[in-house]
């Protein structure tokens, strides 16, 4: 791929200015890095995330700003999850940027070029790498806040609504296009863009992502339609390769022609330094319950020596490559190999974490989940509508088979008709699972529940609301993603599924709900966060176990507050 060629495409009549806007950004680069104190990107402090606005929408609008990292952004490259300096890798096969090389002088950064070429996910082990980093990209993009300063890949499609409401296309645009850069210079669309993410992706957005950037171009300047189209031809091409990516062998759950799932990565997570009690704490929660019975730990000495570090290595994880590994044991016991492709594959789903798939999710790798087997049969749906826009009706026709093909086994195996739910399936045990969990509401967002199966999911809806809001489950385990916690993305989807079924009642008072929560707390810290206590309509937390903390930003609870704003505008006396 021609580097400048991604950085500026599809920019319609601005195209013939590019020689001047190349300029423009070496300049700016200068510019702002200049104003960066020395080394600012070794600070241990949170790069900036909430505006110092008192009104809720000043806040949301400024966040955008406040939120924004790019190549040309001391901020960009601070990692408090990590204590290591900071690298920015660079793909083996593109020239370096004149901005890199200010980033590299004003930031005191150092510049690393990835050993080889990538053409796959899972192409290079991120332990041979001699130090984790940032992985570039060529276009602004927006995070979500706090510990997390990349751009992240679920979290992203969730931006770029609130980005598009308040009129920003171009930033959203620039984003997507960074997703097409990943896809062809780092393998996949990643967790997000930093070393120890490049074994595996998040929930797949990119074709809805595609179809709303595609949609509000059209709508801002139907002049340039030419443009539009052939950039939605370039686009379809990256989404087809996405979505192959979700047909891996790995990506299968087992014969049930649904998908899991999964991180090539083996071991607990380079992430996890910063929080150094996680998988201590999944261990004494584990003994703690031995009447939860799992395979999830392994005896072993708390100091093994070299022969039982070798034991370890493929029992559970190696402590001789692995810092956050070498401290992951309480009284002799540690987590198994197993547990940790587990957590791993949790991660990938963006869920993390919850006791849906087994104590602290550590069987992810065994399910076929309702959220990605509905994400992807929207996602056959919208390569089909994109190959229909295109003319190239023997692959709208083949799309059309896929969806149907998977719409059949999610009735098969996901449906409960008796509870008028949609439950994750283990493949390995080949059971249904019985934890009621929100993303059965996902279907409604994707299109494939039929009359019947609508009906039942607004009956279900009593299991999950609260006087704040949706509530992430029915089971309090104590962790973040179950009860009593609400969160931005599977409320929106169930919102925008309700109302996309007709159900208006429904989605507006939930859409009150999650509102007002969201508006009370701004109003007490003027701040606005990543989760909330539904039951209690309050930001402030009591996770017993894993993650702790409620991140400030946010990025997807400021996107999903003006969608809901602006859903209740739209359908005022609506019912």
């Amino acid at each position: 791929m021609n580097l400048e060629a991604n950085s500026n495409s599809y920019v319609g009549s601005k195209s013939n200015r590019s020689g001047l806007k190349h300029v423009y950004r070496v300049l700016a680069c200068l510019v702002l890095c200049q104003c960066m104190a020395l080394g600012q990107a070794t600070s241990a402090a949170n790069p900036p995330s909430a505006p110092a606005a008192t009104n809720i929408d000043s806040y949301i609008h400024e966040a955008w700003s406040t939120l924004s990292r790019s190549m040309t952004d001391c901020n960009s490259l601070i990692d408090t999850k990590l204590k290591t300096a900071p690298v920015l890798y660079l793909p083996q096969e593109i020239a370096e940027p004149p901005e890199v090389a200010a980033l590299q002088s004003h930031c005191n950064v150092d510049i690393e070029r990835l050993p080889r070429r990538i053409t796959r996910i899972g192409d290079i082990d991120p332990r041979s790498l001699q130090t984790e980093g940032l992985l570039y990209l060529p276009n602004k993009y927006i995070v979500p806040g706090g510990r997390f300063n990349e751009m992240y890949g679920w979290d992203s499609y969730f931006i770029l609504l609130g980005l598009l409401h308040d009129g920003h296309i171009d930033t959203a645009r620039g984003m997507v296009e960074n997703f097409f850069f990943e896809i062809e210079h780092y393998g996949s669309i990643l967790n997000a863009n930093r070393t120890y993410y490049l074994t595996r992706s998040q929930p797949p957005f990119l074709s809805s992502m595609i179809r709303d950037v595609y949609e509000a171009q059209h709508s801002a300047n139907a002049s340039e339609q030419k443009q539009a189209d052939a950039w939605l031809a370039k686009a379809y091409g990256y989404a087809v390769r996405d979505h192959n990516l979700w047909l891996s062998d790995f990506h299968r759950a087992g014969d049930t022609g649904l998908a899991r799932y999964f991180d090539l990565g083996e071991g607990p997570v380079p992430e996890q330094e910063d929080d150094t009690t996680y998988y201590s704490d999944v261990i004494r929660w584990l003994l703690a319950h031995p009447d939860v019975h799992t395979d999830y730990l392994v005896k072993a000495p708390d100091q093994p020596d070299a022969d039982e570090q070798a034991k370890l290595a493929t029992l559970s994880c190696d402590p001789r490559v692995s810092k956050v590994c070498a401290r992951a044991h309480v009284d002799g016991h540690w987590l198994s190999a197993d547990f940790y492709r587990g957590d791993r594959a949790m991660r990938e789903s963006g869920y993390d974490p919850s006791f849906r798939f087994g104590p602290f999710s550590g069987s992810t790798h065994h399910y076929a989940p309702v959220c990605l087997n509905s994400l992807l049969y929207k996602y056959e749906r919208d390569l089909e509508w994109m190959a229909t826009k295109l003319d190239k009706q023997s692959e709208a026709k083949q799309w059309n088979e896929q969806a149907e093909a998977r719409k059949a086994a999610i009735n098969k195996y996901l449906w409960n008709a008796a509870e008028g739910m949609y439950f994750d399936y283990n493949y390995v045990q080949q059971k249904q699972s019985t934890y009621r969990y929100l993303t059965t509401f996902y279907p409604l967002w994707a299109g494939h529940a039929d009359e019947q199966q609508t009906k039942g999911l607004v009956q279900a809806l009593h299991w999950f609301e609260q006087q704040g809001g949706l509530a992430m489950s029915t089971t309090e385990s104590g962790t973040q993603w179950d009860l009593p916690y609400g969160w931005a993305p599977p409320s929106w989807i169930a919102i925008a599924g309700m109302q996309k079924a007709g159900d208006i009642r429904d989605a507006r008072r939930i859409s009150e709900k999650f509102s007002h929560t969201i508006a009370t707390n701004f109003d007490r810290d003027h701040t606005i966060r990543e989760k909330y206590d539904v039951v209690h309509g309050s930001s402030e937390l009591n996770v017993t176990t894993g993650y702790k903390t409620n991140v400030v930003g946010f990025g997807w609870t400021n996107a999903a507050y003006l969608k809901m704003q602006q859903l209740l505008a739209d359908t005022g006396g609506k019912q």
